[in-house]
């Protein structure tokens, strides 16, 4: 099964369908709240961007971001672009809380967003201890 999975990630339809999928998802979702416009401007976004991983095939860095062309490499550059933005998002949410604490608030929705980042830490490091 996960070798079907790792094949069908490494495809270069992964990711234009991929972009597909979350554009209709967007589409959706803007469609139920009542905005059609930006759900259909939001969609065409997304099929751009799905047309540039397909066209854009030749290109090192559209292939390591979209599936084919990724061997051990391209996984180490995604551990540490995955790390460099989670800390660039922990640091967002810390500033936005603090931000919004020294203006009188309650700083509601950086509180959940700092404990969901807190706690999905603490477990990875103790499944990933587990692990080595």
């Amino acid at each position: 099964m996960q070798t079907t999975m790792c094949n069908w990630t490494r495809s270069r339809w992964w990711m234009p369908g991929f972009c597909l999928f979350l554009g209709a998802v967007m589409l959706a979702a803007f469609a139920v709240g009542g905005n059609l416009g930006q759900g259909l401007a939001s969609f065409a976004i997304m099929v751009a961007l799905g047309a540039v991983f397909l066209v854009g095939r030749r290109s090192e860095t559209l292939q390591g971001l979209g599936g084919p062309g990724r061997d051990e490499r391209w996984a180490m550059i995604d551990v540490r672009a995955t790390a460099f933005s989670g800390v660039a998002v922990i640091l967002a949410v810390i500033g936005g809380w603090l931000y919004e604490v020294a203006n009188g608030r309650d700083g509601d929705p950086f509180v959940w967003l700092a404990a969901v980042a807190g706690l999905a830490y603490i477990v990875a490091v103790a499944v990933l201890r587990r692990r080595s």
